[in-house]
């Protein structure tokens, strides 16, 4: 039986060298292939985070942050430095909350705007996570320990899709376009502060029923939310809940559910929940692409209303 554990081991101890070394290897003759994409807004938005000395307002969560917030309007209400880390509902909220961990600062406010509490700790598209992350080093230190089998699954298809859009542009000598290199998803559409800026002056989203689903809140957010917490205040560094836009209409449930839900989540979580989800009810002809997405109207509103949130805890 020790026999074949050993054996056992000493297969497993092989393949994880085979990938390791693998992995070393394409990522040493491979480039960076998916420079443009959307995703790859996460390098700019990690140098800036990183660029900035002294305490930063960071905003944490998907891509309600990225089409919902201008960050020069905070910046300008407190004076003192933004950056929106706000990304991609793919990546999930667990890998949105690691950029907390990456360079926390003494006085660091950490605002965290997911759009549901409720997730199974986990990275809903790992393959979307490494054509973000490539051979970025300062990426992948957002990767948890618990997330590397997860990754090691995905990593072979990222690999071969990534190679052959090498090879292909080695032999045309011009690059091999994929989606979302342009137009509002795109690397491009980010300004400074990590907010995409591409003009959205209408709405383009067409709500049904289901549309506007009511955030649920399980304990496995929770609990990584209040370890979070402690973490950060031990580095000198605060954490607070802000709302994220509500699409308000036919579709929506009624608000009495998202007072009982934000209830639910104050009481629950140890850092201060510092919006009410109603203030944040928005028509749905505020919306761009998504019930996520707002259009340029409604992310000066949403703004607004967050800065007056903000003014609970940073006197401006």
């Amino acid at each position: 039986m020790k026999r074949f554990v050993g054996k056992i081991l000493l297969f497993l101890t092989v393949l994880v060298l085979i990938i390791c070394g693998c992995t070393v290897l394409f990522f040493s003759v491979v480039p960076p292939e998916y420079v443009r994409i959307y995703t790859q807004a996460m390098v700019d938005k990690v140098n800036r985070l990183e660029s900035i000395e002294g305490p930063r307002i960071v905003l944490v969560g998907n891509s309600n942050l990225a089409f919902g917030i201008d960050s020069a309007e905070i910046e300008d209400a407190f004076g003192i430095p933004v950056v929106n880390m706000g990304m991609h509902g793919g990546f999930g909220n667990a890998f949105d909350e690691q950029v907390c961990t990456l360079d926390v600062h003494e006085g660091d406010l950490y605002v965290i705007a997911h759009n549901t509490y409720s997730d199974d700790d986990m990275i809903p598209n790992p393959e979307l996570v490494w054509m973000t992350i490539e051979n970025y080093p300062e990426l992948h230190r957002l990767i948890r320990r618990k997330d590397y089998m997860n990754m090691a699954r995905a990593f072979p298809r990222y690999a071969f899709k990534a190679t052959v859009k090498w090879v292909r542009e080695k032999i045309s000598g011009h690059e091999v376009f994929v989606d979302g290199t342009d137009g509002f998803m795109s690397r491009a559409a980010f300004n400074e502060y990590g907010d995409n800026v591409y003009p959205r002056p209408e709405n383009d989203f067409l709500f049904t029923e289901g549309s506007v689903p009511l955030p649920q809140i399980n304990d496995a957010c929770v609990n990584r939310l209040n370890e979070l917490k402690a973490w950060l205040n031990a580095q000198g560094a605060e954490m607070v809940i802000a709302a994220y836009p509500i699409g308000d209409g036919e579709f929506t449930p009624a608000e009495d559910e998202y007072i009982s839900f934000q209830q639910e989540l104050a009481d629950r979580l140890d850092a201060e929940v510092i919006s009410d989800f109603t203030d944040y009810f928005y028509g749905y002809s505020l919306f761009f692409d998504s019930n996520l997405h707002l259009t340029d109207e409604g992310v000066k509103l949403r703004t607004a209303q967050l800065i007056k949130d903000l003014t609970k805890v940073i006197k401006p």
